[in-house]
């Protein structure tokens, strides 16, 4: 199983080393389907971008489709099914950079010489990594989105979507509606994803679409549900058997939603953003949809999945455990890693796994671990644009 980040970004080789050998990354997904829109996609390798590629790329979508990302797909563990999607149609740039945006824009001229512009942008770019300086995700994150939204708004892009996330509400156990409170976001990675939210409001001329995602899981996942999946294979592989017991309560909310409907999702919000300057009885909201699934996730839900899946024992840890972890959560997730990274490792060589070992591992990051409810209403999205 392989793994890949939410949003993409990656270690790539220097910019002065690498331009690009594949062309102008564009590839015309229907020659004879002019009519259909032009779409780039930012960070177009990450998780949530490549499947919203292959969506594309099968469903025959677009009249051009070209995928930017600073890694090479060479590079970027593409699934086989992905392979033809992402790689002929690639270009890799570093979109947060002002020079890059000429080349990231520029197709070539019409069948009749006339100048042609992408109809839909999509930005699936970003910082992953948790527990970064704010310097790294303002640069990585907040400039990316602002950057390549201003060149949108230039260019007369219809429709320009942002992928955000979820975390930028206040923890609230209570499903949270587009226009409740972003005062208390979860971790600094939601911080500058709202902050870049809510500059490209203000670029004029921008026909911005934000999607606020919970969770994203699906083939390939990593992060969040890998991580879980991980952790409880190494439980399933000690004698004694132990119970794998989450922190805080199983009422704790964690929203999900198929990386695949994700992708439809992102594809219906671009139609109807380019039909739709507003929403309807909102007409001076900006334009922001939650998207989530009807399952409202919890983490008791996790635990009664990972019982049946590895047929061991969950539970979860009693107040006193948990009153510690509030005041001590460094040192509550360094004590997990500690105890589970080396039997990961073990279990990894007796699976001939060797080199740089999985993608996947059951490594516990402080912001993941907070309690924090992440729970959304996903009804106005649904209502307003048709989506199931």
């Amino acid at each position: 199983m392989n793994v890949y980040p939410v949003f993409s970004t990656s270690q790539s080789l220097p910019w002065d080393i690498v331009e690009t050998e594949m062309g102008d990354g564009v590839g015309p997904t229907d020659s004879a389907g002019q009519d259909k829109p032009a779409v780039l996609i930012i960070g177009g390798l990450g998780y949530i971008g490549r499947f919203l590629a292959h969506h594309i790329h099968s469903n025959n979508l677009a009249s051009t489709l070209r995928l930017v990302d600073k890694q090479l797909p060479q590079l970027a563990s593409l699934a086989p099914e992905h392979e033809e999607a992402c790689s002929k149609n690639f270009l890799q740039a570093d979109a947060s950079r002002e020079q890059s945006q000429t080349r990231i824009y520029d197709l070539p001229a019409g069948p009749d010489g006339s100048k042609r512009e992408f109809d839909y942008v999509f930005n699936c770019g970003g910082e992953t990594r948790f527990s970064q300086e704010d310097e790294v995700y303002k640069l990585r994150s907040y400039q990316l989105s602002l950057t390549v939204g201003k060149e949108a708004a230039k260019r007369g892009v219809k429709a320009y979507i942002e992928v955000g996330t979820g975390t930028v509400y206040n923890p609230n156990r209570t499903p949270q509606k587009e226009t409740d409170k972003t005062t208390k976001p979860h971790t600094k990675q939601a911080k500058w994803k709202l902050q870049a939210e809510e500059e490209c409001a203000k670029i004029p001329g921008l026909k911005l679409c934000v999607l606020r995602l919970p969770h994203v899981y699906g083939p390939y996942t990593g992060r969040w549900l890998g991580t879980q999946l991980a952790l409880a294979r190494v439980y399933q592989s000690r004698e004694p058997k132990e119970t794998l017991k989450w922190l805080w309560s199983s009422e704790l909310r964690t929203n999900t939603l198929h990386v695949e409907d994700t992708a439809r999702a992102m594809w219906d919000a671009a139609e109807w953003r380019a039909k739709n300057d507003r929403i309807p009885n909102a007409p001076n909201a900006p334009i922001v949809f939650n998207v989530v699934d009807k399952g409202a996730t919890s983490q008791g839900s996790m635990a009664a999945i990972i019982k049946q899946i590895f047929e061991i024992e969950t539970g979860f840890q009693n107040a006193l455990v948990n009153t510690f972890a509030r005041l001590n959560l460094e040192h509550v997730v360094d004590e997990v890693n500690d105890d589970t990274l080396d039997d990961w490792a073990d279990l990894q060589e007796a699976a001939g796994i060797q080199g740089n070992g999985s993608p996947l591992s059951p490594f516990m990051e402080k912001e993941l671990l907070r309690d924090a409810d992440l729970s959304l209403d996903g009804s106005r999205f649904e209502s307003v644009v048709g989506f199931k």
